[in-house]
């Protein structure tokens, strides 16, 4: 039999706050779920038993949070349920070897007597939890729980959101100081990652709101105002990733106005030299030609003269074409 989909468990309330139910057998973790005491237990959604144990252990709850328990697929919302809530809510995603912004996804489903979570991925929000809840800072009730875990996702996400606003920053000294194609590239990662990462935001905030309003039991005034904070946090750090797109689109118009001003002004030296060595080469072209009457075939001199008529022309070019770029410019 594959080991149990459990991977962290514990009773919050009563004379056994703060037990650890991992080394118990799962009679005893399913006993903790349906009694009077408030108990805790994180599931790894990729395990093959999840979805059995959920739907067998677990069958108080309705097929509506069972199901968006287990979707691989999810979008931050909030679902009152009877007397519980469910709340789906992105985090930064800290896994190695993967890219922050492609944020995981963390399932809540919690009432007064139990809570149930399920990632599908490493979730270090909940491993915080977990530790915390070992030190002794163990959550009052339900919803102190949740504005907790959610408290640590939020503060995540705005840690983030200054890091690339400095990266920002220092992009953006260097666009304007220095320039060069070489920056392209970091400019583009810039803009993918706030675009990854603005995806969940705005309904990330819209469901911290809705929690926070709904009229489940768990949210007392102290659980609604708390939630109502990481909503306007998320708010603020939405607004700042808005401006992040931004300037990320800024940089690269300038960057692609540099390309263009190099373009022309690589194409203006091209043009000038164009427009001296056009009259030169035909010059040269008239008098190459080997046929009977051509000035100067009897005369030593005939070449210096060419050469001397040559450089003149080339004088009178280059005073007639700065006299006209000083009339340009005024």
């Amino acid at each position: 039999m594959p080991a149990s989909p459990i991977k962290l468990s514990h009773i919050l309330t009563g004379p056994a706050a703060a037990t650890d139910l991992q080394g118990a057998d799962e009679a005893q973790i399913v006993e903790a779920l349906r009694d009077e005491r408030l108990a805790w237990v994180h599931l790894d959604g990729t395990h093959p038993e999840a979805q059995d144990w959920i739907r067998q252990e677990l069958d108080y709850l309705e097929p509506q949070a069972v199901e968006a328990l287990l979707d691989r697929d999810t979008r931050p919302r909030t679902t009152v349920i009877g007397e519980g809530i469910l709340l789906i809510l992105r985090g930064i995603n800290f896994n190695d070897g993967e890219d922050p912004e492609d944020m995981v996804s963390v399932r809540i489903y919690a009432d007064a007597r139990r809570i149930v979570t399920i990632a599908r991925k490493r979730v270090r929000a909940i491993e915080r939890m977990d530790d915390a809840i070992r030190a002794g800072r163990v959550p009052g009730d339900a919803g102190l729980f949740v504005v907790r875990l959610t408290e640590d996702i939020v503060e995540r996400i705005g840690t983030f959101q200054s890091e690339l606003d400095e990266h920002a920053e220092t992009l953006e000294d260097k666009v304007y100081g220095q320039g060069g194609d070489h920056l392209r590239r970091d400019v583009l990662d810039l803009r993918l990652q706030v675009i990854a990462i603005r995806r969940y935001l705005g309904p990330q905030r819209d469901a911290l709101l809705k929690a926070a309003q709904s009229n489940c039991p768990l949210v007392t005034s102290e659980v609604r105002r708390e939630l109502e904070e990481e909503a306007v946090k998320m708010t603020r750090i939405s607004e700042d990733m808005d401006e992040l797109r931004d300037q990320a689109q800024v940089l690269r118009e300038e960057l692609s106005t540099q390309l263009s001003d190099r373009v022309n002004r690589n194409t203006f030296v091209l043009s000038v030299v164009s427009v001296i060595f056009l009259p030169l080469g035909f010059l040269t072209g008239l008098f190459g030609v080997n046929i009977g009457g051509m000035p100067g075939l009897n005369d030593d001199n005939a070449f210096m003269w060419l050469c001397l008529w040559c450089i003149g022309l080339v004088l009178v070019q280059l005073v007639f074409m700065w006299r006209l770029f000083t009339l340009g410019r005024q």
